[in-house]
Order: C-alpha cells, then structure tokens, then sequence
C-alpha cells in the first residue's frame, strides 16, 4: 500500500526542558503544506583503503535530524513556532510570551499520526529559521514556513512509544482535533511602518534602574537586575505581577495614563501628562532610568502607524544561526548513539522583512538614501488581527532597495530591511522584534 500524505496529521507538545517532555495534552498544528519527521541524515563516511576497489569501510557519523515543516497560520501551532524562534519568555508570575530574543532554545515534542496506526515522535524539535510570508497577488493563506532542528526521530505503531532509544507514552491523552477556523489570508494582515519619533516620554528611577519596553510589556528592573517591586499591583489592573505593565490594558492605553502607574513609586517618576499617543508605540528596547531621560515614542493614536496599502508580498525571516553540539548520547533503551543535536544552543539572530509593492512615492526610496530619519524606520508592525497578535519591528536599514521598470505594466519596487532594536543598556538589540501573543501552554 502506498503512502497517501492525506492520510498523515501532526500535533506538538511543549518540552519542559531539551528533548524532555511529560507525556502531557497535544496540540494539532492545523493545516500543513510541508513536513518531513524522517528528515535523519546518517552521515555516513565511506572510508577508501589501498588494496580495495571501493571504500571497503562505511564509517558512521553523527545522526542529523532535521524537521521541516510548513503551516498555514491556523490555531496556534504557528503561534508555537514562530513564538520559540523569538524567545519562551517569562518575565516573572504566570506570564509567557514572545517578548524579544530569548537566549535559550525551546523546543517541541513533535508527534505525526498516519492513519492505520503508524506513529512517528520527533523529540527537542527546535525552529532555527523560520519565515511568516504571504503573497498578495495569488491565492492561498498565509504561511509559517520552519527550518527545526531535532534531537532524535523514532517510529511506532502506537502513541506509547516505547523500546526505542526514546520512551514516551501518550497513551493516555488523545490525539487532537485539527482546528476549526479559517486560517488567515493576506487580507487579513497589515503592515504598518513611522518616519520619525517625538520625545514626550520622560522617565527617571532609582540609581541604576532600567526599563524594558517590548509590544505588549513593559518591565521595571531595579540596579539588582531584578523585578522593581514598587511599581505594585494596587490600584490598577495593568499591573498584574510587581514590575511589569501590560501596555495594552485599557487603563494604560496611553502614554499620558502611564504616569498613574509609574510616578512617585519609589524614586521612579514620569513626565507625560495629557500624551495621547499609544503606550504600544513606543520604540522597543532597554533603556537606563539612573538618570532623567526620554523614551522615543511614534506621535499616532493608532496602532496601525502608515499602512502599507499596495503590498503584493512580504516575508519576515528570523534566523537564529543556531549552534548544534554533537554528542555521545545514552538512550532510554541503553543504546549508545552519536547525535548531531545532542544539545542546541542560540546564534546571532538576523531578522530580516523583505516587502515588494506597487511603487507609489518617494517614501522607502528617500529613507534608503538617508534623507529621512538619517536612513532608519524607526518602528514598524506586523497587525495579524485584534484576537490574533502583533509583531513590532524597531530601528530598521533598508539593506537593498529596487525598482525595476519595463515597457509595460506597473512599476514594482522592493526592498529588504533589517533590524536592531533601541536603547542604551545591556542587550537591547534583543527588542529588535517582539511580539504581543500568551505563549502559555504552547
């Protein structure tokens, strides 16, 4: 009987630690266009010998296992991935989300069911690269396309996977119901992007304080490089754990409304009265508060900022240039195996927007030459929806710039822009994408 790939579904869990994992509820991923849990590379050496016609030895080499796979951004499975390309992060309490580049490489048990019995699990499934694209000019969804790293890739005919150098037994949950709604169309994404900043944000903490500002979050650090625990969940609903401020609580929308959270709270004080503007504009990035300062905000009540109008593609690529440590590795069953990705750690990140469009005004080309903002975007956002989630681009280079014209048709141009984040205190470039979804359980 052959393979039918309609015949095939995946789910995920998330791992508590690197190839570790508790057997717990599964997640579909939704719609696939690509996937491959077999992607094992063996890395075997032939070996030539004087005396022989051919290598006489096949030497083993590490077992690399990769797991391509390509989703259309439906349910959350995408959110999953995209969400660990960026960082699982958890400022503190109960609150996890994409909010800059992590440090550590989460990862994902992956397990793929075809129908008639036959499983596969996929274990430390990690997102090295990963591309959110959508084209507006074809039919079709948007996608999530990832390049994941895997730990070790083993086969069974049930979900108690068992006698194989890895065990786990999902026997006891169920194998998940792929999701009911739509996933999402280019339509339903817009790309929105500022020329310039104002300075109407003024803050100042105790000595050696520093704030964090991300798409969603704000986070209060005291000289410790701990939580600042006077910035208190009293009398505001914007605050939920000491330290940090949910930027899109109604209460907080506002630059101007900040003041009432952050003013006369232990030698923290802030100048925005009246400021309408938008708390989620402004500029992301690590900033110190020693000292009274400014932090850039975008002049607009919107979170829209300019929308692009005449996209006809994009593609937001992160790459983390992950590094994998091969490894001699002992397995459940005892067996001794050379594994590629015995361990993973985070790369440089490079984050990456390419944009093409009908040419409509001088406005990309004019930042490109650095005649405005001295050749910087100073924020930009990817809007998937209210009750989808936001992604925040800051301080980004238009790298490489083209428009190319023919004797017919419309003038195209496009572009590709990097980015880098703002601040002035410890890794700030780590802001230079954030994202504003609950990671929790995913």
């Amino acid at each position: 009987m052959v393979k039918l790939t309609q015949n095939v579904q995946a789910a995920f869990e998330p791992e508590t630690s690197y190839a570790v994992s508790t057997d717990g509820a599964l997640t579909h991923f939704g719609l696939l266009d690509t996937f491959d849990p077999r992607a094992v590379e063996m890395a075997i050496t032939p070996v030539a010998s004087l005396g022989h016609s051919t290598e006489p030895f096949h030497a083993a080499g590490p077992i690399n296992v990769t797991l391509p796979i390509k989703v259309a951004l439906q349910g959350t499975g995408w959110k999953s991935l995209l969400g660990r390309a960026l960082g699982y992060i958890n400022p503190g309490g109960s609150i996890y989300t994409p909010a800059y580049l992590g440090s550590t490489a989460d990862s994902l048990a992956v397990l793929a069911k075809e129908t008639g019995g036959d499983f596969t699990l996929v274990t430390g499934v990690v997102p090295n690269e990963v591309t959110l694209e959508a084209d507006y000019t074809a039919g079709g969804y948007a996608t999530l396309d990832c390049a994941c790293t895997g730990y070790y890739s083993v086969d069974d005919t049930d979900m108690n996977v068992t006698g194989d150098f890895l065990t786990e037994n999902y026997s006891d949950v169920s194998f998940p119901s792929a999701p009911t709604t739509d996933p999402l169309l280019p339509t339903d994404i817009t790309i929105g992007y500022t020329t310039a900043t104002e300075n109407t944000f003024q803050i100042t903490g105790p000595s050696g304080s520093y704030v964090e500002v991300g798409e969603r979050y704000m986070l209060f650090y005291g000289s410790d490089n701990a939580l600042h625990s006077s910035i208190t969940t009293s009398g505001t609903d914007s605050v939920s754990v000491a330290g940090i401020c949910d930027l899109t609580d109604g209460t907080v929308d506002t630059v101007g409304e900040l003041d009432g959270v952050i003013n006369l709270k232990s030698n923290w004080a802030v100048t925005a009265t009246g400021e309408t503007s938008l708390s989620v504009n402004l500029l992301k990035g690590v900033y110190q508060t020693g000292t009274q300062r400014y932090i850039p905000n975008v002049n607009s009540t919107t979170a829209a900022l300019t929308s692009i109008t005449n996209l006809k593609r994009f593609s937001l690529k992160v790459g983390n240039n992950n590094v994998a440590i091969p490894g001699r590795v002992e397995g459940a069953d005892g067996s001794i195996k050379w594994l590629q990705n015995s361990k993973i750690a985070r790369g440089n990140a490079d984050i990456t927007l390419d944009i093409a469009m009908t040419a409509e005004n001088e406005t990309f080309y004019d930042i490109y030459r650095g005649n405005t903002n001295n050749g910087v975007i100073p924020l930009m956002r990817i809007d998937l929806g209210a009750s989808v989630g936001s992604i925040a681009l800051t301080n980004g280079t238009i790298t490489s710039f083209s428009r190319p014209m023919s004797a017919s048709g419309e003038i195209e141009e496009s572009m590709t822009i990097k980015f880098r984040g703002n601040g002035d205190m410890h890794n700030f470039s780590k802001y230079a994408i954030s994202a504003d979804w609950d990671m929790t359980n995913l």
